[in-house]
């Protein structure tokens, strides 16, 4: 009787067990040691990690970026066209002044949007500077989440902290993926990998 009673509640705890790793996000992917979640929530929808890699300036890791969308695409054109909210989540490899963040923001949008297109967006461009001016630098570790939440646009998180306003205008959110997956993007190797190339 005893042998059975202590079979039923390993059964039991078995199960609970079972029941609480459901409930914990599923690692998907790693890479230089920092785990990428295989599903996120945003904006009440369930993304899938599209894909993921590592922006480096010549041999420095700057850092791990991961891309998150409804369904899987592979090309820019697609991925522009998504419906419903986006997620690109970018870990840092190496601590930037907010300086050096926001240069890089900025040559990535001039290197992939042409005068006129940014003249569309200007006002979103200088808000979404004043949100990084707030920001008095990024540390190595830090998590920071670019998100689209149609009806309420561009929002951005620093270690799970909003920052700053949203930005509305779809236009401005796409011309932030193409930093990274545009013509020019800004690691010529990071672009495939969050096109889901990387295995």
């Amino acid at each position: 009787m005893i042998a059975m009673k202590n079979l039923g509640i390993k059964g039991l705890v078995a199960g609970l067990a079972i029941a609480c790793s459901l409930t914990l996000p599923a690692v998907a992917a790693e890479i230089n040691g920092v785990k990428f979640a295989d599903t996120v929530k945003v904006g009440g929808s369930d993304l899938k990690l599209n894909g993921l890699g590592m922006r480096t300036k010549v041999v420095f890791k700057v850092y791990a970026a991961g891309l998150y969308l409804t369904e899987k695409k592979t090309t820019p054109a697609d991925i522009m066209m998504v419906q419903g909210p986006r997620r690109v989540t970018l870990v840092m490899m190496r601590d930037l002044t907010s300086e050096e963040f926001g240069n890089a923001f900025m040559t990535g949008l001039n290197n992939n949007l042409s005068q006129a297109e940014k003249s569309k967006i200007v006002s979103q461009i200088s808000k979404f500077g004043e949100i990084f001016a707030s920001i008095e630098s990024l540390k190595k570790g830090d998590v920071l989440h670019i998100d689209w939440i149609p009806g309420t646009g561009t929002q951005t998180e620093l270690n799970g902290k909003k920052v700053g306003e949203s930005v509305p205008d779809l236009a401005f959110y796409n011309a932030i993926l193409r930093i990274w997956i545009g013509d020019k993007p800004a690691d010529s190797s990071l672009k495939p990998a969050l096109l889901g190339a990387r295995s």
